[in-house]
């Protein structure tokens, strides 16, 4: 049983048959303040039957855990562990299943922290989505995870090494990964229309960023000029003006989806100008004193 102070401790459960509550190997992955992980796993004897999918799963049988504890007398010695530190799971199964487990067995369920490594990765590579998707399988191909899977031990060691992975590639620690997710706070879409006599009449552009000004103010100014104001980017946008990006909201990209688009517009040969709000401000005053 692993000991010491963890910086959290990521936890996998294999079950019997089809009964989310006959857990018969619990795993655990103890993550060290220097990112090293020990790795736990038991079984546990389920007191219930075991169907032919599972053991060809898993490779557990009823012999396996002829010898082994039950549940009451495998959380008891797990207890001690799981409520002094925040645990992972990969999907919300893992909780389920000790929950189950525990009402099986007519035990209070105990109150432990968990957090999902499934959102953790949704939110370090949304581009997962609909692309292999965030399930432990694809998780392996795609960040060269080395593990068994469908065994306990080994799983929990992938929860963990996805949330170490998604620290690295977000830069961002632990305790900020398991809060919520920050909402996109963007700022209300505005859409303006240029004056015609200006110097800049026909130009189109679109804002990306938090920017010194408000958009309103921005947009304003742009106006004036004879830019006409839209939210996105389009195949009819001149200019993009890209104020400064809050990393917590690019789900690990370093620019906007606006900012990126653009750029690609322009390899594609598109008139675009991408510029900082201290270049748009010039523009503006140029177009004026013209």
């Amino acid at each position: 049983m692993p000991e010491g102070s963890f910086r959290f401790v990521a936890l996998d459960v294999e079950t019997a048959c089809s009964d989310v509550a006959s857990i018969c190997q619990i795993g655990l992955a103890c993550v060290q303040p220097d990112n090293q992980i020990q790795t736990f796993s038991m079984l546990v004897n389920p007191g219930t039957r075991f169907d032919a999918f599972n053991i060809q799963l898993h490779g557990i049988g009823p012999d396996h855990v002829a010898d082994a504890p039950r549940f009451p007398d495998a959380l008891s010695a797990l207890l001690p562990l799981l409520t002094t530190h925040h645990l992972v799971q990969h999907s919300n199964f893992d909780r389920q299943a000790m929950n189950a487990a525990c009402g099986f067995c007519g035990l209070p369920t105990p109150d432990l922290r968990w957090s999902d490594s499934v959102q953790i990765a949704r939110r370090a590579w949304p581009e997962l989505k609909g692309n292999g998707g965030h399930g432990l399988a694809n998780l392996k191909r795609t960040l060269n995870l080395q593990f068994h899977h469908h065994d306990a031990g080994e799983d929990a060691r992938a929860a963990a090494l996805v949330v170490l992975h998604a620290e690295r590639h977000l830069r961002l620690p632990f305790e900020e990964l398991i809060k919520p997710a920050p909402k996109k706070n963007y700022s209300a879409a505005i859409t303006m229309e240029g004056d015609p006599k200006g110097a800049l009449a026909g130009s189109v552009v679109v804002f990306t960023g938090t920017l010194g000004m408000s958009r309103n103010e921005a947009a304003e100014l742009a106006a004036r000029v004879g830019m006409s104001v839209k939210p996105g980017v389009t195949k009819e946008t001149t200019h993009l003006v890209v104020g400064d990006q809050d990393l917590n909201v690019l789900a690990g990209h370093t620019k906007s989806s606006k900012h990126r688009k653009a750029e690609l517009m322009q390899s594609a040969g598109h008139p675009i100008r991408i510029i900082g709000e201290s270049a748009f401000k010039s523009l503006v005053a140029g177009s004026k004193a013209s």
